[in-house]
């Protein structure tokens, strides 16, 4: 169990931290100096039955509060302590909203220096607490009366905690990646870096890769520390030393993360829950500028209000009440889904708010929209498993699901057969069931609409009808869901294009004649491709009904336009698609070619090479970085060519006179 201090300056936290270990935690020789804690301290007391309890002693002083926080993260207990002879004083009060934000559910009021002062004023003060805590997360905590000078209570004291440890019983979830947030950094000799701070979430074990998050910096576990004892594995709620090699000291500061690799993230934009301190006397408004404390970490932003429980209105949070914001900041931070958050004032005088994240990676659009507020819904679901399904059946463009578990900071639940689902090197995207029915209805809609207001065309192409159907779906799910409409016969696909399986273009007779004369030149043209003007001399025929048919055919799926008039046949598309695949399987790195590298490979001239290859560029299948065209993995074309890997399908995002 952790134990975190709490108070106002000079009311004894430090002292009563060693009356009941031993351990003075002002370690810095200006904190003895003055007489005052000016860092965060930490001390450690061993019970029975093996339980050890580690203390985390904050400082006092209005100024620190700041530290206060970094060091109340992911604390179990909370020791609020409050002088006899002062009574409650401005940081008691800050100091209990603190721990009231954070939701801690446990802890106990310590009345310190109880020595100095006759026991009517030992009374009065239980009063003053009694009226401070009413409403607040310690209303019912126990008061215990204490004297560190003289021992009086002390012994009371750390058998209440013995009791409270023993009947703490923290589960590891196997299902919780490992998170620390570090709150001091520093150089041992013969050790290197060392990090500290408290585990939120998951285990660690020496010889782990980990990531400093945001920084993204890796690193491996030489050795640990957990509650001041050397251990292989550390788990969530100890206080932890971890030893790291490949970093360095300067690169990591109070505020930053220790994570697993797969949850890295950083963001500047949070959705989150919060409640408003009841002790504030205005509401909390959109715009208004916030210092955001996150785990060990606190950045400057501003917030804007989603919606809220009281009447105020969607801009205003009241008193006392919780509802839904954005919080926008300055600087990206490590934030995951269930983190707890609390709000201080812009000028960092008071605290003002606390609550939970919901969704680490906020839309910076649609952020109030009844479909966003009820995405947010679904992210205050416990239960993990019910959350994804919710969540699921919300997202209504599909759900990234490698970003949905870095943000949840856990592994993800198994997702039902219903689901749509596209996974590659770079992707892992679903469709739940239902928005899977409803983007079904909605492209077979739009490809109805496109039929009859264009019969005589074989139908939009791939890109297109994404814009009619379900604009803001990503282009490798939306692949995905053509594949499985094509697989189960509701569409068929030519090409580019994309129809209903009873609407085709047809050819009239002059047309299909033309079609039947040409085809020996196109196949006979290879690489080089045909020109238009070039087959209708060496047919006969008039050019301007060559190119009429031509990109008839082009439009029907069965010839490639690669620029302005030059036709390639399916199967040498095909062709060259596969040499492209090969040729950039043998890249380094893999999945690049360039159009020297094409050239060769094909014996082709410069110019018709770089030609061929922005060809693939314009329909998706390659992305042009500079000089260089790499593999797209989130392309399904040309999946049946040569080589078994690439295929025949042009362009998703291009007409037949789109290359022109």
């Amino acid at each position: 169990m952790i134990v975190g201090t709490a108070g106002h300056i000079d009311h004894g936290k430090t002292t009563l931290v060693h009356a009941l270990t031993g351990v003075d935690t002002d370690r810095l020789p200006e904190e003895k100096k003055r007489g005052i804690s000016i860092e965060l301290g930490y001390a450690f007391l061993d019970g029975p039955d093996g339980l050890r309890i580690g203390f985390v002693d904050v400082p006092g002083h209005e100024r620190l509060v700041h530290t206060m926080l970094a060091g109340a993260t992911g604390i179990d207990y909370g020791m609020l302590l409050v002088a006899a002879d002062d009574g409650v004083m401005p940081q008691t009060r800050e100091h209990l909203a603190v721990l009231s934000l954070l939701g801690l559910a446990r802890g106990a009021v310590v009345i310190t220096k109880a020595d100095r002062v006759p026991a009517e004023r030992v009374a009065a003060v239980r009063a003053e607490i009694a009226a401070l805590v009413a409403g607040s997360a310690l209303a019912d905590a126990p008061v215990l009366v204490v004297s560190a000078h003289t021992g009086d209570g002390v012994d009371a004291l750390r058998s209440q905690l013995f009791t409270e440890a023993a009947a703490r019983v923290r589960a590891t979830d196997p299902d919780d990646a490992f998170r620390l947030a570090i709150d001091r950094a520093f150089t041992l000799d013969g050790v290197g870096t060392v990090v500290t701070g408290t585990i939120h979430r998951g285990v660690v074990r020496t010889g782990d890769t980990v990531v400093v998050a945001p920084a993204g910096i890796r690193a491996r576990v030489r050795s640990l520390h957990a509650q001041n004892r050397p251990v292989d594995e550390a788990t969530a709620g100890n206080r932890c030393a971890v030893a790291l090699a490949g970093v360095e000291r300067d690169a990591i500061q109070r505020g930053h993360w220790l994570v697993w690799p797969d949850v890295l993230l950083q963001t500047d934009r949070v959705d989150a829950r919060l409640t408003l301190w009841q002790g504030e006397e205005r509401p909390l408004r959109s715009g208004t500028p916030v210092q955001v404390h996150i785990g060990s970490a606190h950045v400057p932003g501003t917030l804007a209000v989603l919606d809220v429980a009281g009447d105020a209105g969607v801009d205003a949070l009241p008193p006392g009440e919780s509802g839904r914001v954005q919080l926008v900041l300055r600087t990206p931070v490590g934030v995951w889904h269930g983190d707890r958050i609390v709000l201080r004032d812009a000028s960092a005088t008071r605290t003002i708010a606390g609550g939970i994240a919901l969704d680490p990676f906020a839309p910076k659009r649609y952020r109030r929209t009844p479909q966003r507020l009820a995405e947010l819904d679904a992210f205050e679901i416990v239960d993990p498993a019910e959350r994804l399904q919710a969540v699921l059946a919300t997202a209504t463009h599909g759900l990234d699901l490698a970003r949905y578990r870095a943000a949840s900071g856990r592994r993800l639940p198994a997702l039902p057969d219903a689901h749509l689902r596209h996974t590659d090197s770079q992707h892992d995207q679903a469709l739940g069931a239902g928005p899977l029915a409803r983007v079904v209805d909605a492209t077979l809609a739009a490809l109805a609409q496109a039929h009859e207001r264009a019969p005589d065309e074989v139908g939009p192409d791939a890109a297109r009808l994404r814009r009619l159907a379900c604009p803001r779906m990503p282009e490798p799910l939306w692949r995905s869901l053509l594949e499985h409409l094509q697989q189960a016969g509701r569409v068929a696909i030519r090409g580019a294009f994309v129809h209903l399986p009873e609407h085709a273009i047809r050819l009239n007779a002059t047309e299909q004649r033309i079609a039947e004369t040409v085809a020996p030149w196109l196949e006979e043209a290879r690489f080089d491709g045909a020109w238009a003007r070039d087959l209708a001399r060496d047919s006969g025929e008039s050019e301007p009904l060559i190119r009429t048919t031509l990109a008839r055919l082009a439009r029907q799926g069965s010839l490639h336009q690669v620029v302005r008039d030059l036709y390639y046949p399916v199967s040498t598309i095909e062709t060259l698609a596969a040499i492209v695949r090969t040729v950039a399987a043998a890249s380094q790195p893999p999945g690049e070619i360039t159009a020297a590298t094409f050239r060769d490979a094909t014996g082709l001239g410069r110019k018709r090479a770089i030609q061929i290859l922005e060809y693939f560029d314009r329909i998706g299948w390659l992305r042009r970085v500079g000089d260089v065209h790499r593999l797209r993995t989130d392309s399904v074309l040309f999946r049946n060519d040569a080589n078994g890997s690439a295929g025949a399908e042009p362009p998703d995002n291009v007409s037949s006179g789109a290359a022109s």
